[in-house]
C-alpha cells in the first residue's frame, strides 16, 4: 500500500474536523503541521500525536518535502500559500472559500497548472453521504429520465442575537459577504454536482441581523443547461424546527418527470413515484464527524485520486465554474436582474 506524506496549515475551529479525518485514513501519514499560534497548536498536536509543529509553514514544507498539504487557511492566504507550495512541487488540497474573488480564484487555479501540481478544493457537501445517494437514484432513472426542479430550504438558527457565530466563527461577523460566500457556495457546487451546470441566475439577498456585516439570508434561482431549474432559500438567523441543523443543513426535493425525491433534515431519503405513495429509501449515512463524515469522504476522495491519478471532481477548474456562478449571484441581487453566468 502506497502511503502519502502529508502537511497541514491551519489550527482553527474547522481544521479539528480534518485532522480526525486524515487520522482514518491509512495511506496518508501526517508527518506535520503548522500554525503561528502556538496554544492552538498544542491542541492539535496532543489531540491528534501529530510529532512536529513549525511555526512558520515554508520552513516545514522545505523541512518535511511532502507529498501534500491541507490548506486549513482563512481564504485571503490561499494564493500566497499555494504558490509557495506549488513551486516546490507539493500537491494541494485548499479550504473553501477558495479565495475571495473568483478573479483571486482564477489566479490560483492558473499557477497550480502552471506548477504542474495535482490541486483540488476541500468542498465537502457534494461528498455528504445523502447527496452522493441521491445523484446515484437520479442517475439510476429512479424519477424519470428529465429533470424538472431542485429545491433546498436551510433555516440554520445561529445567526440571530448580539453574541451571533461569536461561540464558533466569529469571523462570519466581519465578512462584508456572508451566505453567499461562505455557505451558499456549497450548494451552488452541490446543485451543479446534482442537476449539471448552471447557466443564469436570479437572487435576492438581505441582512436580517444589523450586528453583522453581510448577508444572512437569501432566495437563489438558478436555470440549468439542461432546462431545469433550481431554488435555494436559506437564512442563518431562523431556527429550524428539527434537532440539529447542520446535518443535512436543510431539506431537499427533487423532482423529475417520474416522480420526487426528498431528502429529510435527519438523513433520511425517500421516493414517490407518479401515481404511487412515497417510500423510505434505506442507504448507509451516519452522524460522526462533520454533516455525515463529508471531510472524511471528501479526503477519501482525494487520497484515491492521488494514487489512481484520475481527476478530483472538486479539481481547479471545474471549481472556477462554482465561483463564476457565485459571482453571478452576487450581481443578480445588486441588478435585481437574471445574470447569465460567466464562462
Amino acid at each position: 500500500m502506497r502511503t502519502l506524506r502529508g502537511v497541514c496549515i491551519g489550527a482553527g475551529y474547522f481544521s479539528h474536523f480534518q485532522y480526525e479525518a486524515w487520522a482514518r485514513i491509512p495511506e496518508v501519514k501526517l508527518v506535520a503541521f503548522a500554525n503561528r499560534d502556538e496554544g492552538r497548536a498544542q491542541v492539535i498536536k496532543d489531540r491528534y500525536k501529530i510529532g512536529q509543529w513549525y511555526a512558520d509553514y515554508e520552513e516545514m514544507l522545505d523541512r518535511e518535502k511532502p507529498d501534500f498539504v491541507d490548506v486549513i487557511t482563512p481564504p485571503d492566504s490561499h494564493q500566497e500559500i499555494c504558490r509557495r507550495a506549488g513551486e516546490r512541487g507539493i500537491h494541494v488540497i485548499c479550504q473553501k472559500p477558495l479565495a475571495p474573488s473568483l478573479k483571486d480564484g482564477k489566479a490560483i487555479v492558473a499557477q497550480s497548472q502552471a506548477d504542474r501540481i495535482r490541486f483540488m478544493v476541500h468542498e465537502n457537501f457534494r461528498f455528504q453521504p445523502w447527496h452522493r445517494e441521491l445523484k446515484r437514484l437520479m442517475d439510476e432513472g429512479a424519477i424519470g429520465e428529465r429533470l424538472h426542479s431542485l429545491s433546498f430550504r436551510a433555516r440554520m438558527g445561529d445567526g440571530w442575537g448580539d453574541d451571533a457565530y461569536l461561540a464558533r466563527q466569529p469571523y462570519f461577523r466581519d465578512y462584508e459577504k456572508l451566505l453567499i460566500y461562505e455557505t451558499g457556495v456549497h450548494f451552488i457546487d452541490t446543485f451543479r454536482y446534482l442537476g449539471g451546470e448552471i447557466t443564469r441566475v436570479m437572487a435576492w439577498l438581505r441582512r436580517l441581523n444589523s450586528g453583522i456585516k453581510g448577508e444572512d439570508c437569501g432566495q437563489v434561482v438558478f436555470e440549468f443547461e439542461n432546462g431545469a431549474l433550481g431554488n435555494w432559500d436559506a437564512n442563518r438567523y431562523n431556527e429550524p424546527n428539527y434537532d440539529n441543523a447542520r446535518y443535512t443543513f436543510g431539506e431537499f426535493l427533487v423532482e423529475g418527470n417520474g416522480g420526487a425525491l426528498r431528502l429529510y433534515p435527519d438523513g433520511r431519503i425517500t421516493i414517490q413515484r407518479l401515481g404511487e405513495k412515497e417510500v423510505n429509501h434505506d442507504y448507509p449515512h451516519q452522524a460522526i464527524g462533520f454533516a455525515g463524515d463529508c471531510c472524511y469522504l471528501t479526503q477519501r476522495h482525494f487520497v484515491d485520486r492521488m494514487i489512481s491519478g484520475e481527476n478530483f471532481e472538486t479539481n481547479g477548474p471545474d471549481y472556477l465554474r462554482t465561483l463564476a456562478v457565485q459571482e453571478a449571484v452576487y450581481e443578480a441581487n445588486e441588478t435585481r436582474m437574471p445574470v447569465e453566468v460567466s464562462d
